[in-house]
Formats: structure tokens, C-alpha cells, sequence
């Protein structure tokens, strides 16, 4: 194909999409910082382990009675010292209940189950443990290691309510994931070397200070 040259009818039609294209490139970054504003303003909890820090970010928005249960047992220093206590690869981490003497701490009143089929059990994101009964979650809450679709709402019957993600450290999570387990005190997929909840610390945020 030979050279051409710009007519004056098309360098118009150029300066109008090179006008369209920087509309559009800010308008894209408009709506991303959009997005990220009020991310910003959800709560984060650090979960320091025996095996290293987890930050989690919370979401009220989709779980508020949740979020609210969980950081009051965090700020009343609960997590201290509890395990992770079943570990099962390929499904999840679960932790916040029992001392290190495998012994099962006394709670608060079970929370409602907040479970939505839109916010679903994928991987790094945590949810409540419960029994059988819907609305019986304390303290307990367990990490998906992998998209768990089986445990959301409407699949299997009330699901399990999730009520925050992963944002950093799951490198440790899978690290937790791949300890060995043994079977002790009458408890099956306990890790043999115990993976301590050292603190569980609430980040404070604008959004929680209003």
C-alpha cells in the first residue's frame, strides 16, 4: 500500500475521536475511583497467626449483624490464643473458637444467618461456621480455599453467610491449608503442629467512626 496524505476532511474526524477516546479514558478513571471509594471505607481486620498476618476486608454492606458479631468479638480480645483447628485442602480453614488445649470457649448469642445467594463462597473469602440450625453462628468463621459453590444460599438449603474477603496474605491461608492433620480429642482434620490466632485488630475507618 503507498503513502497518502491527510486530507482536511480527515484530520476533523481525527481531532474528534482523539476528543472522544480522552472523554472516555476519563471518564474509565471516573468510575474507577468511584469503585474504590467506598472499598476504601469498609472495615479491615488483621488476622496474626502462628503463621503469619491475614487481612481481611469486611463487608457490612452485604452481612451488617455479622460484621458487627465478629469485630465485637475481635475488639473483646476473644481470638487470642484460639486455633485454627480443622484444616481441610481443597475446601477450607476454620478457626475462632477453640483454645489451644483443644477446649470450646464460651460465646455470645448466635447471630441471624445473613446468607445471599449474590454473595457467594468463593475462594479467600470468609464466612460463618454453624450447626445444622441456619441461625447459629458465634464465633466461628472459616476461609474458602476454593470456590465453595455448594455452601451459597438457595444451592443446598440457607447456605453459609459470607461477610468479607481475603486482601492480603493468602499465601499464608494456603500455608495453613497444607499443615498436616491428625485426628485428637474425638476432632478429625486438626493440624498436628497448632496454627495460633495470636490477635484479631480492627482497622479503624471513617465509614465505623461516623
Amino acid at each position: 500500500m503507498g503513502h497518502y496524505r491527510m486530507t482536511n476532511s480527515v484530520k476533523p474526524f481525527r481531532c474528534v475521536m482523539q476528543i472522544v477516546l480522552s472523554v472516555t479514558v476519563l471518564l474509565g478513571m471516573g468510575s474507577a475511583l468511584a469503585s474504590e471509594g467506598p472499598e476504601n471505607e469498609l472495615p479491615q481486620v488483621i488476622i496474626d497467626t502462628s503463621e503469619g498476618a491475614i487481612e481481611v476486608t469486611l463487608r457490612p454492606d452485604i452481612a451488617p449483624d455479622t460484621v458487627e458479631n465478629f469485630i465485637t468479638y475481635a475488639k473483646n480480645g476473644f481470638y487470642e490464643g484460639t486455633l485454627f483447628h480443622r484444616v481441610i485442602p481443597g475446601f477450607m480453614i476454620q478457626g475462632g473458637g477453640f483454645d489451644q488445649d483443644m477446649q470450646q470457649k464460651q460465646t455470645r448469642s448466635p447471630v441471624r444467618n445473613e446468607a445471599k445467594p449474590t454473595a457467594k463462597n468463593l475462594r479467600g473469602t470468609i464466612a460463618m461456621a454453624r450447626t445444622s440450625s441456619p441461625d447459629s453462628a458465634t464465633s466461628q468463621f472459616f476461609i474458602n480455599l476454593t470456590d465453595n459453590d455448594f455452601l451459597n444460599a438457595g444451592v443446598r438449603g440457607p447456605g453459609y453467610a459470607v461477610f468479607g474477603k481475603v486482601t492480603g496474605g493468602m499465601g499464608v491461608v494456603d500455608a495453613i491449608a497444607g499443615k498436616k492433620t491428625i485426628r485428637t480429642q474425638g476432632m478429625a482434620d486438626v493440624p498436628q503442629e497448632p496454627v495460633i490466632i495470636r490477635s484479631v485488630s480492627v482497622r479503624q475507618t471513617d465509614a465505623m467512626t461516623e
